[in-house]
């Protein structure tokens, strides 16, 4: 007689074991090849640091990176995408509980990360431009960006410095064009004068969810390659400039920047600077005043950084001095101070930047 036995294999081997062997060639999707040769075609619904987690319809693959030879996304509109992708909708009926709940654990930040694939200026642009909004306060205008769909914010601190009336004008694409929006409430979530960056969050946000960026990566980023900025430069709204990296690595006062040919004008202040992917390697700030050509944007992981520590520069709204000098402007000492000294946002104040000959991003 047969003894019946039961084999239980760990649901990781089980994983593991099932996209080493599967292998599809012909179905339209993105493309993963792992180091052993097998060729895994679907839908990549996440990436993370160490893995990434594929649908191939009957269930969800995860696969850590360090078995993967290279992988590339079938194209650039199904990679923006994939972080905003509802996995819980995805998954529901067809993964296990085990892939299910391994799928859906999110990182504990607030932005998002992708290796997205270059294109375009025009294409990225038609991706990007409508998380790129204005950020108005009694001082001047000046730019920011979605980081995610819950309506947070990146700027600069001088473009909201002093000031805790603050208005953020969302543009959302229509048959005849864009529309604005334009929401008044409006949080300081964290503030870091020294690097010149602000996390706000814009509250009351109704109807489709907002559009947002993907933060890169500056270590793949090259002296001589192509990059562009949106912004709202002497409020002309949504204005797009491009140019080449000229250096990546200027230092100024103990801080390293990235260098542009890009022009960068009064209102493109804490407004992106996109790479041929659409993903955001730097937050433009400031320029030489007499010289085209010489604008700077503060390098993206000065963004990580900021962002995964901002309870450590969390804003106090009942301490209006909470950072540094948060503190209502005398409007008569502003509007005596020269016109030169005026920052890339077109707030009037004096900038943090004091290197001579350069202003405000």
């Amino acid at each position: 007689m047969f003894r019946k036995t039961r084999i239980f294999i760990p649901y990781a081997v089980l994983i593991y074991s099932l996209f080493c062997t599967f292998q599809v060639s012909e179905v339209f999707g993105d493309r993963i090849i792992l180091k052993e040769g097998q060729t895994i075609t679907g839908d990549i619904l996440v990436e993370k640091q160490t893995q990434l987690y594929v649908d191939i319809g009957i269930t969800v693959l995860v696969i850590p990176k360090d078995k993967i030879l290279e992988y590339e996304y079938t194209e650039y509109f199904e990679i923006e995408d994939v972080d905003s992708y509802d996995i819980n909708d995805s998954l529901g009926k067809t993964a296990t509980t085990s892939a299910f709940e391994l799928a859906t654990t999110e990182d504990n930040r607030l932005y998002k990360t992708a290796n997205l694939r270059k294109t375009t200026i025009e294409k990225c642009v038609d991706a990007v431009s409508e998380a790129v909004v204005k950020i108005s306060s009694p001082s001047g205008t000046g730019s920011g960006f979605f980081i995610n769909e819950d309506g947070f914010v990146i700027t600069n601190y001088h473009v909201i410095e002093r000031e805790t009336r603050i208005e953020v004008t969302v543009f959302r694409k229509a048959k005849n064009g864009f529309e604005k929006k334009t929401f008044k409430k409006v949080k300081i979530e964290a503030i870091n004068p020294f690097v010149d960056l602000a996390l706000l969050k814009v509250e009351g946000l109704i109807g489709p969810k907002v559009k947002f960026v993907h933060l890169g990566d500056i270590g793949r980023l090259n002296v001589g390659e192509e990059v562009f900025a949106i912004g709202n430069p002497l409020g002309l709204e949504r204005t797009v400039t491009d140019g080449v990296v000229s250096t990546k690595n200027r230092a100024f006062e103990g801080l390293i920047y990235i260098q542009t040919n890009a022009d960068i004008n009064p209102g493109n202040s804490g407004g992106p600077l996109f790479n041929l992917a659409g993903e955001v390697i730097g937050v433009t700030n400031m320029e030489y005043v007499f010289y085209g050509g010489l604008g700077f944007a503060i390098p993206v992981n000065y963004v990580k950084h900021f962002v995964e520590n901002r309870e450590a520069f969390v804003y106090d709204k009942d301490n209006p001095n909470t950072g540094y000098r948060y503190v209502q402007p005398d409007r008569r000492r502003n509007k005596a101070r020269p016109k030169f000294l005026k920052s890339r946002s077109g707030v009037s104040s004096q900038p943090q930047r004091k290197t001579p000959g350069k202003t405000g991003g």
